[in-house]
């Protein structure tokens, strides 16, 4: 019979798991209704990710990947089941409430860089700042870090076309970071750059899943690009069909020293 003192450990343990599981989704369905029709995009995924995860999510063309993004950006809502984040069953909130998670909660990240042409990459990246009515000292101050964090301090007052697709894609991700968020979504980040440039954004998503502990969920159906992940779910029809550990993904920082430097690149560091 355990002890008192065991009850108690295995109680402290089960709130320290509990608290590990960013996102839980149990049972959820997402059913699109078009017209006569009915279109299954989820049927009863459940799926737990921890904190300080790098999830890698594939699978072919209507598989129900978007979908799940969607959902776990609180873009949209299941038809049936719950989803919980931050331990907030997020399904039944209303569309300001999902708002502020989002703005608060969540970092995104997609294949179109999604940059304001007239404004320089410090004021690209303040924008969700300018949102979350921070002070303006706060809000550079918060954007000069995030620019840091990805490599761009010295580009600050760069505007995008001073700069190479893949300097873009990180002025995309700090503006992503501004706000500090417990989960980064990257949706297809690497599918606008070459070979080499996508193996270094990878090298900037690895670094910050280790060296700060973001959770990162990234939607990809370059098997090459998924392997940086430290999980890899696989989905087809509707339904989670693989969901694996991978025990060493290679290092995106070591992989760049071999690969050939695009002329892009060269070309506008002297700009």
């Amino acid at each position: 019979m355990s002890t008192g003192v065991e009850q108690q450990a295995a109680a402290a343990q089960l709130g320290r798991e509990s608290d590990q599981k960013l996102i839980r989704i149990e049972g959820v369905h997402k059913t699109y209704d078009l017209g006569e029709v009915q279109v299954h995009a989820l049927r009863g995924i459940s799926i737990e990710i921890a904190r300080q995860e790098f999830v890698a999510i594939m699978g072919a063309s209507g598989s129900g990947k978007s979908t799940f993004m969607n959902i776990v950006g609180c873009l949209d809502k299941p038809t049936r089941g719950a989803y919980y984040l931050n331990s907030i069953n997020v399904a039944g909130l209303s569309k300001v409430e999902l708002a502020h998670i989002r703005n608060r909660n969540i970092g995104f990240v997609f294949q179109g860089f999604n940059l304001l042409p007239r404004t320089t990459a410090l004021e690209n990246v303040e924008l969700p700042g300018i949102y979350a009515g921070m002070d303006v000292e706060q809000r550079q101050e918060q954007a000069l870090t995030a620019l840091h964090q990805v490599g761009l301090a010295d580009r600050a007052h760069h505007f995008p076309s001073q700069l190479s697709g893949g300097q873009q894609q990180r002025v995309a991700i700090g503006r992503a970071l501004m706000n500090r968020p417990s989960i980064l979504l990257a949706d297809e980040p690497t599918g606008n750059l070459d070979s080499r440039t996508a193996v270094e954004i990878m090298d900037v998503l690895q670094r910050l899943n280790d060296d700060t502990g973001l959770t990162i969920v990234l939607v990809t159906h370059e098997p090459d690009i998924a392997c940086f992940a430290k999980r890899q779910v696989i989905f087809g029809d509707g339904k989670i069909r693989k969901d694996e550990r991978v025990a060493h993904p290679p290092r995106a920082a070591d992989i760049l020293p071999a690969m050939p430097v695009i002329g892009e690149d060269e070309d506008e560091e002297d700009k």
